[in-house]
């Protein structure tokens, strides 16, 4: 799914498809949508893997190349091993110190970690099962965020739309925020003792 199609959906789910009179611009919900991509991308993000340098007699990486980086999984080091080993490890910002045995010698550790999704023009890294979910929390944020434009303006549907609008959308982002909660990256169980350390 491409952010077009993706948008397409949040305004079914809105019941604003009328061409000619968008309650929201495509910019607003761009976005919502990115805000709801943000943050299913905290609790569920997209699995990266990358070779970075370690420096000779230093238990430090820098991993400031690891862009739209959410979370450190595990550090492999050395490599060529079988099986692989994988080493302790903290983080604190771009430094990850290890603490393992072993003090890098300057060659390469692979570093596997979750990053932010993408949802552009050119496609999407998220799982097609996870997409309505995406939309559930975009329409809830785009409804809040027309409920309190809405207060204080004269409005077809009556007094009560705004606050229609916002319980409406509040139940989406209460949705939305209860199945991230559930599938969260911290509820899940690590099986750790298969690592070697």
């Amino acid at each position: 799914m491409d952010l077009s199609t993706m948008r397409s959906i949040v305004r079914r789910d809105l019941k604003d498809e009328d061409a000619q009179n968008y309650r929201w611009s495509n910019d607003e919900l761009d976005r919502h949508i990115a805000r709801a991509v943000k943050e299913f991308s905290e609790a569920v993000p997209f699995p990266a893997k990358a070779t970075l340098p370690t420096a000779a007699d230093s238990r430090v990486i820098d991993i400031s190349p690891l862009t739209d980086r959410v979370m450190v999984e595990a550090v492999e080091y050395p490599l060529g091993i079988f099986p692989p080993s994988y080493q302790r490890f903290a983080l604190w910002g771009h430094a990850l110190t290890l603490f393992g045995e072993e003090t890098p010698d300057g060659s390469d550790c692979n570093v596997y970690y979750g990053m932010l999704h993408t949802l552009d023009t050119g496609g999407s890294t998220i799982p097609s099962r996870y997409e309505d979910l995406i939309t559930t929390g975009a329409a809830g944020y785009a409804a809040v965020e027309w409920a309190g434009y809405a207060i204080n303006r004269v409005s077809l549907g009556g007094t009560t739309t705004s606050k229609e609008f916002f319980a409406w959308g509040n139940e989406r982002l209460k949705q939305f925020r209860s199945e991230l909660k559930r599938l969260g990256r911290r509820n899940q169980a690590r099986i750790r003792q298969l690592y070697r350390q």
